[in-house]
């Protein structure tokens, strides 16, 4: 315990254990947790104390669903203000998806640019996943060497045409490539036949647009992708997954011994068709937000454990693609600053605890990337922690948002939980609404045991 430089202590500190009292000592060498020791345990010499008091104390949360969309279209977003609103947010760490960018992160040199771009800006550790398109298989293998988590892809159209969808074949070749060398293949499963039949109409009208966007394309893209993983034994994973009626297909392939696993999204578990103004096109995103309903079966699979990780989906974009016709609008939820508050704020009316969030929103996305040093308030983990005020409440005001265009689907909305503060491994990186200069660092796939 000589060595600790820092002691952050609480009355209600969520560990793997359960939430207690306790203080968590910090080692300044390396920034990890050197003990989670009882509350009133005296401070080694020489160590500061921060004692936040009935706040909580949570891991830093790990969001490895991110669209950065820098370089190229960094009037959307960039680094520097995507990290920033994810520390302002309670998150610590964050993986950045291989499109939107310009150069989509599709082979090792276009990595490379990217990482470049990104190492002195980002305020949290921020990793890269990379993108399977038709094509570049021979890509595959040297982008994980090169540190990747992962890869994206699609089987529907993305939105950019510099990052094409898969067919069956494709996604057949690049799966058995990936699965050869142990690596991960994350996918947006939109079925494009059913999508196709639905119907399709533009303007402003929401439930048009639900209809164009059927639980069916979901439903269909799921079972393609089990039974490929279940033929190749490969590990796969169903990003932001929508609807519901997919939940007993997952349930049951994983119970069969098929490496499948899934994530939803805060929106998803907080916003429903039902509230969607026409016109409101900040709540457009793809799968789109569905009905009461669907959510409380999407709850239902997190309790069970169907479901692995809740993360966001940040899918910025300008102000002037949020066009108020359905058909036309960019599709994505701005929310990284906002997800703990949101998904605590029904969670916490659903009777779940902040132990539940921090296993959803911290050790599950931690786990489904293998940042073993992530994800929990233990001894050896990396000290990256947040301090909430669960009880307080804020109403969204967009203007007061990090992210680089105000445009959110929370505006107006009130939400408990009030991140007080923002720790990364041992440093205070926000505090009370104002940030640090960039202290995050890049990482990838293995760096630490």
């Amino acid at each position: 315990m000589s060595e600790v430089s820092l002691v952050l202590r609480s009355t209600r500190v969520v560990t793997p254990e359960g939430i207690r009292p306790a203080s968590v000592a910090v080692t300044a060498a390396d920034g990890r947790i050197a003990a989670v020791l009882p509350y009133d345990t005296g401070v080694p010499p020489g160590a500061r104390l921060e004692d936040a008091g009935d706040d909580v104390v949570l891991p830093g949360l790990v969001d490895t669903h991110v669209h950065v969309n820098d370089p190229g279209r960094t009037a959307w977003e960039g680094f520097r203000t995507a990290t920033r609103a994810a520390a302002a947010g309670g998150i610590t760490t964050l993986l950045d998806m291989p499109l939107n960018s310009l150069p989509p992160t599709t082979t090792a040199a276009h990595l490379r640019v990217k990482q470049d771009v990104a190492r002195p800006r980002t305020h949290v550790d921020t990793g890269f996943w990379g993108g399977a398109i038709p094509g570049n298989v021979k890509d595959l293998r040297p982008l994980y060497d090169a540190g990747v988590f992962g890869f994206k892809c699609f089987l529907s159209p993305s939105g950019v045409d510099e990052f094409p969808e898969l067919d069956r074949e494709q996604l057949r070749r690049a799966l058995t490539e990936i699965t050869g060398f142990g690596g991960l293949l994350i996918v947006h499963a939109e079925d494009p036949h059913a999508l196709a039949a639905a119907p399709q109409r533009g303007g402003g009208d929401y439930a048009g647009f639900l209809a164009s966007r059927p639980r069916a394309a979901e439903n269909a893209a799921v079972g393609l992708l089990i039974a490929e993983a279940k033929r190749l034994d490969a590990r796969v994973h169903v990003l932001h997954l929508s609807s519901s009626d997919a939940l007993p297909l997952i349930a049951a392939a994983q119970r069969e011994g098929v490496r499948i696993t899934a994530e939803t999204c805060p929106h998803f578990l907080t916003l429903t068709a039902e509230e969607v103004p026409d016109g409101a096109t900040e709540f457009k995103c793809c799968p789109p937000i569905r009905e009461a309903a669907n959510q409380d079966a999407l709850w239902q699979g997190l309790a069970d454990g169907t479901i692995d990780c809740v993360v966001s989906d940040h899918s910025p974009c300008t102000t002037d693609l949020k066009t108020p016709d359905f058909a036309t609008a960019w599709g994505g939820i701005s929310s990284l600053q906002l997800g703990l508050p949101a998904v605590w704020t029904e969670a916490r009316r659903r009777g779940h605890t902040l132990a539940d969030v921090a296993r959803w929103m911290s050790t599950g996305p931690a786990a489904l990337a293998g940042l073993a040093g992530k994800g929990a308030v233990e001894a050896g983990r990396d000290a990256d922690l947040v301090v909430l005020a669960p009880d307080a409440t804020f109403t969204v005001d967009p203007a007061a948002l990090q992210h680089r265009n105000p445009v959110t689907a929370y505006a107006g909305r009130t939400l408990h939980g009030v991140v007080r503060s923002t720790w990364l491994r041992g440093t205070r990186i926000a505090h009370e609404g104002t940030l640090t200069e960039p202290a995050g660092r890049l990482i990838e796939r293995n760096d630490r045991p």
